[in-house]
């Protein structure tokens, strides 16, 4: 069995159909389990207080907002490659999510930024590109809208994506590009030293552990939803025709 047999728009269907509701299920669990345990059964850190507990919210948001992105250029890739219009669909799905899951990170990042640094907004390197990935999010968004034919705006979007991958780098790694930017390290590392206590680095990924859950769930119900309506304006346009 072959990946690209669920390029097939019907087996696409099909298989979705089976694994949506154990995502959601999944998604569910995780993030409510570590929202409750990082808001309410971990302590107030001894330097940034309760302010550190925003980190349940805006880490998995600012993960997803990222990789959303990455994961929309690789669906991208495969449609100007390969020409699966569920590729381009999934892409199409997951920009939306992106935009809520950027602006989550914006404001919850302003939250954290007011009692730490003084401000709600500083144009610190990380914010400042997660402020123009959020702006790419938007022009992905109203490209397809202002499309009609759907290949064509597959197209054009594709290549949107790809230049805005410059940013959701940027929006990972601007710390370690810039050092004299405000915003701290990564809360996670490949490094134990570097991450947060234990304390929050459970909760934290049980947290993220939903997020992803929640994403996979959602673009999946996205991309039905998109395949749905290209199949009733298949419809229509022969009714009519």
């Amino acid at each position: 069995m072959s990946l690209w047999e669920y390029a097939n728009p019907v087996k696409f269907l099909s298989f979705s159909g089976k694994i949506v509701p154990w995502f959601a299920a999944g998604a569910a669990f995780f993030i409510a389990v570590g929202l409750y345990w990082g808001y309410f059964l971990t302590p107030d850190d001894y330097k940034q207080g309760s302010t550190v507990k925003i980190i349940y919210l805006h880490v998995p948001a600012a993960l997803i907002a990222i990789n959303a992105w990455f994961m929309m250029l690789v669906a991208s890739l495969i449609w100007l490659i390969r020409r699966h219009h569920v590729s381009a669909l999934a892409a199409k799905a997951a920009a939306p999510i992106g935009i809520v899951m950027t602006l989550i990170t914006l404001i919850t990042g302003a939250l954290w930024g007011q009692p730490m640094w003084g401000t709600w907004w500083a144009w610190d390197p990380r914010l400042t590109s997660f402020l123009i990935l959020f702006l790419f999010y938007l022009g992905y968004v109203a490209l397809w809208a202002a499309i009609d034919n759907p290949d064509t705006a597959a197209d054009l979007t594709s290549v949107l994506c790809m230049v805005g991958s410059v940013f959701a780098v940027l929006s990972r790694y601007a710390v370690l590009f810039w050092n004299q930017g405000l915003h701290q390290g990564a809360s996670l590392s490949l490094d134990k030293e570097k991450n947060v206590a234990d304390v929050f680095y459970q909760p934290l990924l049980m947290s993220i552990t939903g997020f992803v859950l929640l994403f996979v769930a959602l673009v999946l119900i996205g991309t039905r939803t998109e395949i749905r309506i290209r199949r009733a304006s298949a419809l229509l346009a022969r009714e009519r025709g």
